[in-house]
């Protein structure tokens, strides 16, 4: 017997779809709602096609040698961990921009709307504290800024609300 084949994905482009917003608070991690979505900013607008780095998590495995030598196998340690993460923005001349939103020390909520802000789909909320603003020196090129985040929680695969 053949295995069933998974559906095709229904490839997209997701820099005109993809959404990042920034939410002041939160009540529930794994289920925001949409009164707190609607009071929180889309930074995408802002954000370079290339200025997304980190937001992505994986899962921790311990090795588990044994005496019988060859493969070692893994143990998962049922903990996932986010990778250092970063989004650039272009600047304004008369710096009215994210860094008068997104301070030093700030806590609150990044919402990764993967295929955007579409009831049904998924999202990935990331509880973070805004660790730095770092204006970028070239000045050849748009002014940018990359401001780092402190991942402080996530909820993976969060559906969004109507």
């Amino acid at each position: 017997m053949v295995a069933t084949p998974i559906s095709s994905p229904g490839l997209y482009v997701p820099i005109s779809i993809r959404k990042i917003d920034w939410l002041p608070t939160v009540a529930n991690i794994a289920s925001p709602t949409r009164a707190e979505i609607n009071a929180g900013t889309d930074l995408s607008p802002a954000i370079p096609d290339d200025g997304v780095k980190g937001w992505t998590t994986k899962a921790e495995f311990a090795d588990a040698p044994n005496f019988l030598g060859g493969l070692t196998p893994k143990v998962s340690k049922n903990q996932l961990t986010a990778d250092d993460s970063s989004l650039d923005f272009y600047m304004s001349s008369v710096s009215t921009d994210v860094r008068t939103l997104l301070t030093r020390g700030l806590a609150g909520y990044i919402l990764m709307m993967w295929e955007g802000d579409v009831a049904g789909r998924k999202m990935t909320p990331f509880q973070v504290s805004v660790a730095s603003q770092a204006p970028q020196p070239d000045g050849g090129n748009p002014a940018r800024i990359t401001i780092q985040f402190a991942i402080l929680a996530f909820s993976e695969m969060v559906t969004v609300p109507a």
